[in-house]
């Protein structure tokens, strides 16, 4: 795993997966949960005293083990399960009565003591989707929107007009995706797709306008949970970018920006007073949904230009040299 995460970090990724509550233990909310390296530790798995994952599952199996036990056993097994090699505990199976009775020792402890309706197997399942999500997932700097249906990155220094360029799109009927910090998780070797942390969906922050809820102004065809990434636009101001070189007047300021090892089609687009950015992104998605279909205006001026060479020659052989 590349980055750690804390219990209050995972709870919110897993809040609309599992629809979890957190019923006690929330002194623990900053306990690192899943530590980049932590070799011979299991990061979850069902209620284990011997080799404790750091996120223990209690579904109906383990209540019912629990219960056929003697109080004094059930005692000491419970302080064990809360003890400090245990990160959070996860009720399933919606055991409100078996969690209510953990709760007075999670509080004590400050063990992180989680309950939701799902089953154990579900929790499971989602827990090892959620992982491989962390592995391969990080948080990128800028705007992330569809534009006519294609996922568009927007990227550039502090201060350089990103979210009024977003807020400007959106006016025009295009979607929001996440503002500021979009998390991008690579779903595929070659697909990377980007969410909104849940804190900060459906808002965007203008200067001088502050927070703006995005889906109560324009309505829920505003807001789109997620997207693939297809494209990249990096904001730079013109006098900070370099003499552009024929090539680039002929092709544009385009590269490949390689982000989780998937490489993303990028275009450096330079702002100026006067410029209309929307209008100029627009055309950017537009033009580079042709090349995906095989069109590029370059190489059909260059073939334009080549013809028009080619049958010039016959006509000077024709009249001659000039005298």
């Amino acid at each position: 795993m590349n980055r750690s995460a804390t219990a209050q970090t995972i709870f919110q990724g897993l809040g609309a997966l599992l629809n979890v509550h957190w019923i006690g233990g929330k002194a623990g909310a900053e306990r690192i949960l899943w530590p980049p390296v932590e070799a011979g530790i299991p990061f979850y798995g069902l209620m284990n005293w011997i080799h404790p994952p750091r996120l223990q599952i209690f579904g109906v199996e383990e209540s019912a083990f629990l219960n056929s036990l003697e109080p004094m056993v059930q005692e000491v097994l419970v302080n064990q399960l809360l003890g400090p090699t245990t990160g959070v505990v996860l009720v399933c199976d919606n055991l409100a009565d078996q969690a209510a009775i953990l709760k007075v020792g999670a509080d004590a402890s400050g063990t992180p003591l989680w309950l939701t309706a799902s089953s154990s197997v579900v929790a499971l399942e989602q827990l090892y989707h959620y992982r491989h999500s962390l592995e391969a997932s990080t948080v990128i700097h800028g705007e992330l929107l569809e534009v006519f249906g294609m996922g568009v990155l927007i990227t550039g220094g502090s201060g350089i007009g990103k979210s009024e360029l977003a807020l400007d799109l959106i006016s025009r009927g295009h979607r929001l995706i996440a503002d500021d910090t979009p998390n991008l998780i690579r779903v595929a070797p070659d697909v990377l797709e980007g969410t909104c942390p849940p804190t900060i969906s459906d808002l965007l922050e203008v200067r001088g306008l502050g927070i703006l809820n995005i889906r109560r102004m324009f309505g829920d065809s505003a807001i789109k949970r997620n997207k693939r990434v297809r494209l990249m636009i990096n904001l730079v101001k013109q006098e900070e970018e370099s003499v552009p070189s024929d090539e680039s007047r002929l092709r544009g300021l385009r590269d490949v920006q390689v982000i989780l090892g998937v490489g993303i089609p990028a275009i450096t687009l330079p702002i100026a007073p006067g410029r209309n950015l929307a209008v100029l992104l627009e055309c950017a998605v537009r033009d580079h949904i042709l090349r995906l279909n095989g069109y590029q205006a370059d190489e059909d001026l260059m073939a334009r230009m080549a013809r028009a060479m080619a049958e010039a020659v016959p006509n000077m052989a024709e009249t001659g040299p000039c005298a």
